[in-house]
Formats: structure tokens, sequence, C-alpha cells
């Protein structure tokens, strides 16, 4: 029995279509509630009743093969009886209804709940952790963490200076910070004031926005298939850390962090090598600089791993998550990172108790079920599949990449026009996919996600490529 089977045995077992999608009712639906909310950017509406397993369910009644999941966020299926299970818990009626304002009422449980869910699987050289609420809170929150512990550093720990506190009522120095975050070239890391500033993707993402005057390097292009230019492919992230390194010494004001994505996920599912990695953590600890590793949507086991980052063997200062853990924050090990004084991280809730029970439930789930070997084992089938088929459309389906990394699989096509075309004529078909970048079609199955539910991916795509 496959471990979909175990938690869903009445799941699909295959796509059903029965109208176009959107159909007549998501299109009423959507017209609807278009009168007092913004579904401007909605694919269709969705039957979250109806939705099981691997399968997301439309108000027409059409099921798809979802291997996009809520932008990478579903972990364990659409209703997983497990995280019903904790849905329905005295624990999680408490969270719901109390919800604690943990900095300065944390609950009884909260050191448990911690210690057994998102604690047991922290990352390597990271055992501390503050939670949040977003993935752009988290990493919100990691730049504030970053810029304060090198202001706190650059002060010689000393109190603060009456120039400073009364300076920074005004916005000005010395009060403020002229002190730096520094992202790469087609990064996303979230859509608030100061993520948005370190996010690089899309245009649409900034326009009209007032941006921080922070620095940004270049992030590798590879060329693929790997194998076949790791000489061009070495030089190039050569040049992107020569880059990187001469940025942050020649940036007029001190750089406090260097954030990273292990993969860019939204600018386009851009991979480099761990040398890569490896490269920026020997120049940010050379140079003073906190570095930030984003797995807002790398974690959570979709890699094969927990964290994406442990591929490359590199531990940071600072790692942020999200998305797949259905809760949001940062580990660190500093406890300076913490902030040094109460109220300086500060919000009301900062993060949510119930959230961090489905992320421990999660958790379990991943360790009973060892759903990280099902990621890296269905991983590397659906990558044989796509090679295949990248073989047969040769001048179509472009530069696949993410061999030996789990899900975290995409492709290119060679216009954006195409790679849309591509994304429809699979919805059509019964498979709900998604796009990223300006060509690229990204894989985010959940981690039950098994080689029956590859099989069907793979004949859909293979179809959908005959008719673009």
């Amino acid at each position: 029995m496959s471990i979909s089977e175990t938690y869903f045995p009445t799941e699909p077992s295959a796509p059903e279509i029965k109208t176009a999608i959107p159909g007549p009712v998501s299109k009423a639906k959507l017209e609807e509630l278009s009168t007092v909310y913004d579904t401007k950017a909605a694919y269709f509406v969705t039957d979250y009743y109806n939705s099981i397993g691997n399968y997301i369910c439309d108000a027409d009644g059409n099921k798809l093969l979802d291997s996009y999941c809520q932008i990478s966020s579903i972990a364990l299926g659409y209703n997983n009886p497990e995280l019903l299970k904790t849905a329905h818990s005295d624990e999680m009626a408490v969270a719901l209804c109390n919800r604690p304002a943990l900095a300065c009422f944390p609950s009884t449980d909260y050191y448990d709940i911690l210690k057994k869910g998102l604690l047991s699987v922290a990352p390597k050289g990271l055992d501390k952790v503050c939670t949040a609420h977003t993935g752009s809170d988290a990493n919100e929150m990691a730049f504030k963490a970053a810029l304060m512990f090198q202001a706190n550093k650059k002060r010689g720990n000393k109190p603060f200076t009456e120039e400073e506190l009364t300076s920074v009522m005004e916005n000005q120095l010395p009060g403020t910070s002229d002190m730096v975050i520094l992202s790469f070239e087609k990064a996303f890391h979230g859509r608030l004031f100061g993520s948005l500033s370190t996010t690089r993707s899309k245009a649409i993402h900034k326009l009209d926005i007032p941006a921080f005057d922070w620095p940004k390097a270049p992030f590798p292009a590879l060329k693929y298939p790997l194998d076949q230019f790791e000489a061009e492919n070495k030089a190039e992230e050569e040049r992107c850390l020569k880059a990187l390194e001469e940025t942050i010494k020649n940036y007029p004001s001190k750089v406090a962090a260097v954030i990273v994505e292990p993969v860019q996920s939204e600018g386009g599912d851009n991979h480099a090598s761990p040398a890569f990695f490896q490269g920026i953590r020997e120049i940010t600890k050379r140079l003073d600089v906190i570095m930030i590793i984003d797995e807002v949507q790398t974690g959570g086991g979709g890699s094969g791993k927990m964290w994406l980052h442990e591929h490359y063997d590199v531990v940071p200062d600072i790692m942020t998550f999200s998305k797949k853990m259905q809760n949001a924050g940062f580990f660190f090990s500093e406890a300076g990172l913490a902030g040094d004084q109460p109220f300086r991280q500060f919000n009301t809730w900062c993060g949510d108790p119930s959230k961090a029970l489905i992320a421990k439930t999660i958790i379990e789930q991943i360790k009973e079920k060892d759903l990280l070997t099902n990621a890296k084992e269905t991983g590397d089938y659906l990558y044989s599949k796509l090679e295949a088929i990248s073989t047969k459309y040769s001048g179509k389906m472009l530069n696949l990449r993410g061999k030996g990394r789990g899900f975290f699989i995409a492709f290119d096509l060679p216009t954006t026009a195409l790679r849309n075309q591509l994304l429809a004529e699979c919805k059509v078909l019964g498979l709900n996919i998604g796009g990223c970048g300006d060509m690229g079609v990204r894989l985010r199955p959940a981690l039950v996600f098994g080689k029956k539910h590859v099989d069907i991916l793979a004949s859909i795509v293979d179809e959908a490529f005959g008719k673009i």
C-alpha cells in the first residue's frame, strides 16, 4: 500500500474533468466574491471540503492532480486525517480561542510544542527559534535581528546614547541605521516593505512602493545539462562570488546580512551548486556579515531533506521558514540575534500556537511515514520521466533541472506565451501545475505524492507538449 493510500483510501485514481476550468460555478462565485474581495489572480474557486490527498477539487466538481499545492504550502495532502485530528484536539481549541500574546504571556505548553515540533528538526547549528506569521514576516524579523545584532556589536554592547534616542524619533541617524541587507538578482523574499526591497523577481511586485537603497549581487545562470557545462558553470559561479565579495567590500554602507534562497523559487527555480553556497558562507564569515538562508518555499522536506540547504553542507547564521511548515519564523543560535532587550523583536502575537501545533503534526508524520525518503525516491522517478519527455520535445522543454533534489524539479519553455499555454493545457487535462520566472515551470507536490501520481503527471505533461 502506498503512502497516499494509507492516508486517503478514497483518493481518486485519476483526474476527473467535468467542465472547462474555470467552469460556470467557479465563474459565478468569482464574480460574487469580486464585489468584496480582490479575485484578479484567482485561477478557480476551490472546494476544500471535497479536495483530498493529492487532488484539488474546484467548485464545479473538477478534480485535478495537484503538483502546485497552494504554492508549495501543502505538506501532507488535502484533508489529511492526522491534521484533522490535531485540528479537533483540545490543544487546538485552547490555542485558537485564547490566542496568546506569546512574548508577554507564553502558554504553559509552548515549550513542549516547539521542542517536539519545530526544534526537533532544527537545521544543523541552529538550536533556537523565533516564530512569526508569514514568510515575508519571518524574513523581515530576520533582517531586524541582523541589523540590531550588528549595531549592538558596533556600539560595543553599550547603552543607547541620548543622541540615538532623540534622532531615531525623527527617523534620522545615528538612531536609525544606514546598514543594508544584500540580496541576489531574481530573488524573492516577500512583499512587505523590508522584504520587498530584497525581492527582485518581477517588477510588478515592487512598482509604486518606496524602497531601501539596498545592494544586489548576481545569481548564477547555469547551463544544462550540468555534466556538459562543468567548466562554464564553475566560471559563472566564481564570477558571481567575486561580484558578491566586491559589493560587500565596496558598498558605501556596512552590509549587515546577505539573504539567499537555496533554490530561487519565484524568480524562475534557479539552482546553483553546493560550492556556490559554501562560497557565500566563506565570504560572509570572513567579512563579518550575517548569512540568512531563506527556506520559506524550499523547506519542509520537498527536496528529500528537511531543509534544502542541507544538500550544500553549509551552516547559516539564520534560516527562515514558512509554507510547508504551516508556521513561520526563523532558526538561529547566537543569543544576540533574539535582540538585546525586551520589545525590540516584538509584535502582539509573535507567532501562533495553533500553527505550531499543525507544524508539530506535519513533522511527526514526516518522521513516522519516512516522507523524506518518499520525496527523494519519488523525485528521482519524476526526474527520469521528465528527462524522457525533454528528449522527445527537445526544442520546447528546456533546461530540465533539479536532479537529486527531490521534488524541486523545474524546466523552461522558449517563450512566456508557450509556458502559459502549457500550464493551461495541463489544467484542461487535469493537472494543476505552476509557473515561475518568465518561462519556468516548477513542481511543488505534497510529500505524499507517489509514483502512481508521477505516471499521471508525466502522461499529462507529455500530451500537453504535444498540443502546443
